[in-house]
C-alpha cells in the first residue's frame, strides 16, 4: 500500500504494475505547477510523482520526459556518426553480446523513468482528474471487472496509456489475408499481436505431414492465428495449449469470430497436452533473456527454458510419422547470446533430427531502421521454421 498526504488529508492505494516493479520507495504528490526540468530530475533520482493536477497536462509532462531522455541519445548517435567517418564505420561497429546488454540497460533506465509519473484509479475504473478520458472499458478489458477491485490502485500513467492501446488494436485487429479477405485476428491486452507475418508465411508452406492431418498441436497458442492456420490447411483438430489465462481468453475469442471453436481444444498447461499427434507447432520467444513486460514474455524466455522444453518433450508426444514444426528466429546468434551449435546439440540431445528447414528475412520496420541500436544484427536476421522428426 502506498500512502501520502494532499490538501491535509490522508490518503492510501494499492501499488499496481503489470511488470511486477516494485513499489516505490519515494514518492511526491505534484501537479500542474510542477517545471517539465525538475520532474524529470526528481524522476532521475528516483522520486516517483503522483499526479494530482488536469489529467492533460500529465501527458504532456510524459512527452517532455521522453524528449528529455531521447536528447542525450541523439547527441551521442551525432559524436558515433562521426568518429565513424573518421576511423571507418567496421572499426566502430558495435559488439554482440555486449552492445546488446548495454542497450537492455538504457531501455530499462528510461522505462523507469517514464515510469515515475503515476496517477489514482478508482475501484469502479474511474480517473478523478480534470479532464480525464473514461477509460473504464479498456480497464475492464485489461484488468477484469471493476467490481472485484477492493480499493484505488495507483498505477504508472504509461502503463495506462499502453492499457488503452491496447484496447484500440484489439477493436482494430490485424488483417490476416492467409485466412481470408476479411478476417482479422484480435489480440488482447498483454498477449502478443501477430504482426510479424513472416513466420505465418512458412506455416502456410511447409509440406503438411499425413500424420497431422488428424490431430495437431499447437504450443503456446497467443492469438490462436497458428492453430486457425493449420485448420485453413485441411487439420481437422487441434488441441491447443498456454499458460496465459489472457491468451487462453484471446484465443478463445478469435475462434469464435472466425467459426473454429469447435475444432479447437483449449487446455492451459505448461507446454504439452496429455497423448501425441502427428504435427506439433510451438513458436518460442526467440531471445534468451528476462522479460520486464507482459508483451516482451513473447520475445524473451529466460535461459531458454521454452525453447528447451519442447525440444525436450517433443519426441515423447510425436505420433508415428509425425514432425514437430519449430519457428525460430536466429536474431539470438547475431545478439551473441545463443549458437547455432548450441541450438543443434539441443535437438540431438532430445532424440530429434532434422528433415527440413524453411528460411525467410523479416520485413519489419526496424530491419530497415540504420539508427536501431540493434540494426546490424537485425540486417542479418532470418527466421526458420525447422521440421525435427524423431530418430
Amino acid at each position: 500500500m502506498l500512502q501520502w498526504q494532499h490538501q491535509g488529508k490522508d490518503f492510501q492505494a494499492a501499488w499496481h504494475s503489470e511488470s511486477g516493479a516494485p513499489a516505490p520507495r519515494r514518492l511526491q504528490v505534484v501537479d500542474d505547477s510542477l517545471p517539465a526540468d525538475t520532474a524529470y530530475r526528481l524522476a532521475c533520482e528516483g522520486t516517483s510523482l503522483l499526479w494530482q493536477g488536469d489529467f492533460q497536462n500529465a501527458r504532456h509532462l510524459l512527452d517532455a520526459l521522453k524528449r528529455r531522455l531521447d536528447k542525450p541519445v541523439r547527441a551521442e548517435s551525432a559524436k558515433a556518426r562521426h568518429q565513424r567517418r573518421q576511423a571507418g564505420a567496421q572499426a566502430d561497429a558495435p559488439t554482440f553480446p555486449h552492445a546488446f546488454h548495454l542497450y537492455r540497460q538504457s531501455q530499462a533506465q528510461r522505462a523507469r523513468v517514464l515510469n515515475s509519473l503515476l496517477v489514482v484509479v478508482q475501484p469502479d475504473y474511474v480517473i478523478s482528474l480534470r479532464r480525464a478520458p473514461d477509460w473504464r472499458l479498456a480497464f475492464n478489458e485489461a484488468w477484469g471487472a471493476a467490481a472485484v477491485l477492493k480499493g484505488p490502485r495507483v498505477v504508472a500513467l504509461r502503463e495506462l496509456l499502453g492499457v488503452v492501446a491496447a484496447h484500440e488494436w484489439r477493436k482494430k485487429g490485424v488483417p490476416m489475408p492467409l485466412l481470408g479477405d476479411d478476417v482479422r485476428v484480435h489480440a488482447h491486452y498483454g498477449v502478443f499481436s501477430p504482426v510479424r507475418g513472416e513466420y505465418l508465411d512458412l506455416v502456410a508452406e511447409a509440406p503438411l505431414p499425413e500424420a497431422g492431418e488428424a490431430l495437431a498441436f499447437d504450443i503456446g497458442v497467443g492469438t490462436g492465428v497458428l492453430s486457425a492456420l493449420l485448420l485453413q490447411r485441411g487439420v481437422q483438430r487441434v488441441v491447443a495449449t498456454d499458460l496465459s489465462p489472457r491468451a487462453i481468453s484471446c484465443a478463445k475469442d478469435n475462434f469464435r469470430r472466425m467459426g473454429l471453436s469447435d475444432q479447437v481444444d483449449l487446455q492451459t498447461c505448461d507446454l504439452f497436452p496429455e497423448g501425441k499427434a502427428g504435427l506439433i507447432v510451438c513458436n518460442p520467444p526467440w531471445l534468451p533473456g528476462k522479460a520486464t513486460t507482459t508483451l516482451e514474455q513473447s520475445v524473451y524466455d529466460p535461459d531458454s527454458r521454452m525453447l528447451r522444453g519442447f525440444l525436450q518433450g517433443l519426441r515423447a508426444h510425436l505420433a508415428p510419422q509425425g514432425e514437430g514444426w519449430l519457428i525460430l528466429s536466429d536474431l539470438a546468434e547475431h545478439l551473441g547470446l545463443r549458437s547455432r551449435a548450441q541450438l543443434e546439440t539441443w535437438i540431438a540431445e532430445a532424440g530429434l533430427a532434422v528433415a527440413g528447414k524453411l528460411d525467410t528475412r523479416p520485413h519489419h520496420g526496424k530491419v530497415q531502421d540504420a539508427h536501431d541500436a540493434l540494426h546490424s544484427a537485425r540486417a542479418q536476421e532470418v527466421t526458420s521454421l525447422w521440421r525435427l522428426v524423431a530418430q
